[in-house]
């Protein structure tokens, strides 16, 4: 057996190895899970598909065995102990490339230029640095350099991305993907489907990049960080909030401008009226 079929506790062993907990390492054994992320790939037989993450290969094996499999699939991992278990469990596939970086700093734009083609991306993503890789796929899907992405993220991220204005956990990262990519939850997977078995659910999701913004802006930067500073403060008032940062007259001249009443909420803000208000600001003479 390998990597594609075998157990991860049987897999760790053979490699004389253990789970990290300081890694954050827990490694999908549900060959049904890892058969619909694979799935929900729609991978071609011409897509170039990036694994973050790859861990013990389960997913990786996974995609090399759809039908069609992609072209490529460059398999993203930093743990050395990692990439030695990847490299004598797949290192027969030839359509598998190893590709030892940390997926936070990986460049995804010069794959897909080398490539001729936006990528695909898939991975179960570390807790520690999740946040950062999904905006680091925003901005890779802004760039033209990923077409789409299927991710696992613990489930409370997943409804904080996905979650409608008003809700107490929508916030800045849910206008920053929103604005950019449409979002999705594909479906849950419980903690058994892991070994170990993580203390949360996890939750598969879809992005894919928009071919314009959700709410276009004069200024996207500046829009950036009126949405930051909204939430840096979010049970104040938006009069409040924007005024610590922007100064209170230039705050006042925009809100007018914009038609948004001071009186309310970050979190009671659409994308479409956090764009309003950023032109507004524009208007007033606020830079990013």
């Amino acid at each position: 057996m390998t990597a594609a079929t075998d157990d991860p506790r049987r897999v760790l062993a053979r490699h004389g190895l253990t789970a990290k907990k300081s890694w954050g390492q827990n490694f999908l054994r549900d060959r049904a899970v890892l058969a619909r992320i694979a799935a929900a790939a729609r991978a071609t037989a011409d897509d170039v598909v990036v694994e973050i993450g790859a861990g013990l290969g389960a997913l990786t094996a996974a995609l090399a065995a759809a039908d069609p499999p992609p072209a490529r699939i460059v398999a993203v991992e930093r743990d050395p102990d990692m990439l030695r278990v990847l490299a004598a469990e797949l290192g027969h596939e030839p359509r598998v490339e190893l590709a030892p970086a940390d997926a936070t700093a990986f460049d995804f734009a010069a794959l897909a230029r080398a490539a001729g083609r936006p990528l695909i991306v898939v991975g179960n993503l570390p807790y520690q640095i999740s946040s950062a890789l999904v905006l680091a796929l925003i901005d890779a899907g802004r760039a033209g350099a990923v077409a789409r992405a299927v991710v696992m993220i613990q489930r409370e991220m997943a409804k904080r991305i996905t979650a409608p204005p008003g809700s107490r956990v929508y916030g800045r990262l849910t206008v920053a993907v929103a604005q950019h990519a449409e979002a999705r939850v594909l479906f849950d997977v419980k903690p058994g489907s892991f070994h170990p078995a993580p203390a949360v659910t996890s939750s598969v999701l879809s992005l894919v990049p928009r071919a314009a913004p959700l709410a276009p802006v004069h200024d996207s930067l500046l829009f950036e960080e009126v949405v930051k500073r909204a939430f840096a403060t979010r049970r104040k008032m938006l009069r409040r909030a924007l005024g610590a940062g922007f100064g209170d007259q230039m705050t006042t001249v925009a809100l007018a401008a914009s038609g948004i009443a001071g009186t309310r909420r970050a979190e009671e803000l659409s994308v479409a009226d956090f764009a309003r208000l950023a032109d507004g600001f524009s208007q007033a003479g606020a830079k990013a």
